[in-house]
């Protein structure tokens, strides 16, 4: 007769069997602190939802005390890091545009005379507003910055000029996205999150779904090299990524009406590489992994930081200069500058070819790994 009490015997039992079973499986067992351990870090140091020393170029046509002063004064305020001066215009739109600098200052020509004449000069100042994020807290305190540096020099004579309201102009050009919707970064955006998520787990998934399903014996009994079972094994959801992205661009236009100003052909060479980059990534992971299990932690541990550290969420330039070095590995990053150079800034492809360069270095080290790892036996 079966006893109707517990039995802590069978509960220890089955305990122990629990203790063996996830001590065999080190990579679940590593998830488990790795990933809060990650969680913890990137939220507590590499987060900044208020992004400082963005880098920005000055564009000043005159020198003058008054206009070092300025200058000066938005270098010490921290929200602004000058790290290119030019004398010219198309140059200062080319750096917007390519993402090198998220500002361009220009202080005209003739700004101190018309200064103390009390004809009211104008500041210039370009952002890249293509993320509203970024670009807010360093426009928004602008003027504050400019009115507190003036102070000291408007003395004697120029007193009258000194307090409200300024002695200048300060005029804000919010470059790709006047209306600062957020919705212009996010959309765009959310592409390359999409087929990060399911372009890397559907791949990782597919060649340990052969182990466990026993048809990994078929495919290693076949006369295939490993580039070609690679190559056959990512070919057909290389379609499922191109579907995806017709989908998500076309909701983006007729859902949310986010502008598209570029070139189509220049977003699909960087799609393309963008695709196969995680393809190939996703069957890496699957050379690691002993089950589908396995594969889906390998893919949620990549794709945690890559949304995190990518600037996807959060201002890449706010973060920590370690935080962007390793966002600068993930693919996420790059293809996030193509597709928003694309639809908002209608940047070319010289434009892009610093991402693009990375992403196809991404691609060949990956699949160079892939390869190298790929078993042609079951032992």
């Amino acid at each position: 007769m079966t006893s109707v009490f517990l039995s802590l015997s069978r509960i220890w039992a089955v305990f122990m069997k629990e203790l063996v079973q996830m001590r065999r499986d080190r990579l679940t067992f590593a998830m488990m602190f790795a990933v809060p351990i990650m969680q913890l870090v990137l939220f507590g140091y590499a987060i900044n939802l208020n992004p400082k020393h963005l880098p920005a170029a000055i564009l000043v046509q005159e020198q003058s005390p008054i206009v070092r002063t300025l200058v000066h004064s938005l270098e010490t305020s921290d929200y602004y890091d000058f790290v290119m001066q030019t004398d010219d215009p198309r140059e200062s739109s080319d750096l917007l545009a390519r993402g090198e600098v998220s500002f361009v200052v220009t202080i005209p020509s003739g700004f101190t005379r018309d200064l103390v004449r009390g004809d009211r000069p104008q500041i210039l100042i370009e952002a890249d507003a293509s993320d509203p994020a970024a670009a807010s807290g360093a426009t928004g305190q602008a003027q504050a910055i400019f009115e507190n540096a003036l102070r000291h020099d408007l003395k004697g004579p120029l007193a009258r000029y000194a307090g409200a309201p300024p002695a200048f102009d300060l005029v804000i050009h919010q470059k790709y996205n006047p209306e600062a919707k957020t919705s212009y970064n996010i959309v765009p955006g959310l592409l390359g999150v999409i087929l990060t998520m399911t372009l890397v787990m559907i791949t990782a998934m597919a060649m340990t779904r052969e182990v466990e399903q026993g048809t990994m014996e078929n495919l290693l009994a076949m006369p295939a090299r490993p580039f070609e079972v690679m190559a056959g094994k990512i070919l057909p959801y290389v379609a499922v990524g191109a579907t995806q992205t017709v989908v998500i661009l076309v909701a983006a236009k007729l859902l949310f009406n986010v502008p598209f100003v570029g070139a189509l052909w220049v977003l699909i060479v960087g799609g393309s590489i963008f695709v196969v980059a995680n393809l190939a990534l996703g069957f890496t992971f699957s050379t690691i992994a002993q089950s589908q299990m396995q594969a889906m932690q390998l893919t949620f541990f990549f794709f945690l930081p890559s949304i995190l550290l990518s600037g996807f969420m959060f201002p890449f330039r706010g973060m920590p200069e370690w935080a962007q070095v390793i966002g600068e590995v993930m693919p996420l990053t790059h293809f996030l500058r193509i597709v928003r150079g694309v639809m908002l800034k209608d940047a070319s492809l010289a434009q892009l070819q610093v991402p693009i360069y990375a992403l196809c270095a991404f691609t060949a080290v990956v699949t160079a790994i892939a390869l190298l790892r790929y078993r042609r036996t079951l032992d």
